[in-house]
């Protein structure tokens, strides 16, 4: 990993990466703003270090030599633009570990250029958006035809700055959902279900995740919802928080509570050990009434985030042969666009269980039409 270029390494989650590249025997060279904090991480690592910001005119120089880079620099709404015309120039691979929908789609808009300049671009490379993204391939797999698809989420352990103050920017501005097709803004929490992580139902409501645009380019369905684990008076709150939207785009209340986050937010120095983990599930449905759902329970999504991303960046490095002929191929992908639906599996502590598959929930259909109990224990087992 001698040709990797990690910016924005000396935050919390870059700081994880950077020591998981060189634990694999690699050797990136870390870069970011702030040249002290650069020369720090740099000498405790052992590699090369680079001070530059985003603003400088020869930003596309800078990343010459190097085969790839890796954006840790949140928000990454106002990191992706610089670093992307740079890429497209210099003919750098991008990667990054957003979680931003606009982000997403940025880049998504992006995948002619990216082909033509013959380079590969790479978003969600961490938790947002790696088990996700297999759990939808996963799960189009197993139905074809599907139409519909939920996603949800349930996580425990530690918050990083980087993503606490990107929480803080994206308070007021609503939700996003994909209806056939096409990504529409829609209240905070604007729909609640119930969803079993594995202990039973539990209240959830929807949330702006970047599977609204990943998982579509991934499966290309066309209707999608993300949720996440809430409780019940979540809702009310989520949406009090929407009609105060005017007040939070005020520079000064934000600037408040980033303040507030870097007082009080410590990060995760060793999420391997602090017992975090999270579940993804994920429901596919087609106009048949068939469907196929399945979970997908990780560690910290931290721990997971170093690990994937290193392994993302390592195999856009040794498999991509620079003419477009290598295993990762050119333009706009998805992690499991890149690597298939098992990427997820290779990583620590993850697995995968299959819940319900298209045959046993047609069945159930079936057995409820007439009468029967069968659906009800089918979902009981979801």
């Amino acid at each position: 990993m001698d040709s990797l270029l990690i910016y924005g390494a000396y935050g919390d989650t870059g700081r994880l990466i950077a020591r998981e590249a060189v634990a694999r025997g690699g050797s990136p060279t870390v870069a970011g703003r702030d040249r002290r904090a650069v020369a720090r991480l740099a000498d405790g690592l052992g590699v090369d270090g680079r001070a530059f910001d985003l603003e400088n005119g020869s930003l596309a120089a800078r990343l010459e030599g190097f085969d790839a880079v890796l954006n840790c620099a949140g928000p990454f709404v106002e990191t992706v633009d610089p670093l992307l015309e740079a890429c497209l120039e210099s003919g750098t691979d991008y990667l990054d570990i957003t979680g931003e929908v606009a982000v997403f789609e940025r880049l998504r808009q992006r995948d002619a250029a990216a082909r033509e300049a013959g380079i590969t671009l790479l978003p969600g490379v961490g938790f947002d958006v790696v088990p996700s993204d297999c759990l939808a391939a996963f799960l189009h797999a197993q139905l074809p035809s599907a139409d519909e698809l939920a996603l949800g989420i349930k996580g425990s352990g530690s918050l990083s700055r980087g993503t606490a103050r990107t929480m803080v920017e994206q308070l007021g501005s609503g939700g996003i959902v994909r209806r056939n097709g096409r990504l529409v803004k829609v209240p905070t929490a604007f729909r609640s279900r119930e969803i079993d992580f594995g202990s039973g139902p539990e209240h959830a409501v929807t949330i702006p995740w970047g599977d609204v645009v990943t998982a579509a380019h991934t499966t290309g369905i066309g209707t999608i919802e993300v949720y996440a684990a809430a409780p019940p008076w979540a809702d009310r709150l989520l949406s009090a928080v929407d009609s105060i939207g005017w007040l939070l785009e005020r520079r000064a209340v934000e600037r408040g509570l980033k303040r507030l986050v870097d007082a009080r937010v410590d990060g995760p120095e060793n999420p391997q050990s602090a017992g975090g983990h999270a579940v993804v599930w994920g429901e596919v449905t087609d106009d048949a009434g068939r469907r196929a759902r399945a979970r997908l329970r990780t560690p910290d999504p931290y721990a997971l985030t170093a690990e994937s991303a290193v392994i993302a960046a390592q195999r856009v490095l040794e498999n991509r042969d620079r003419t477009g002929g290598g295993s990762v191929p050119n333009g706009f992908q998805t992690p499991a666009s890149a690597f298939g639906p098992d990427f997820a599996l290779e990583l620590t502590d993850t697995d995968r269980e299959l819940l319900a598959a298209p045959a046993e929930s047609a069945v159930a259909n079936e057995a409820n039409s007439a009468g029967g109990s069968a659906q009800s224990t089918l979902e009981s087992d979801d």
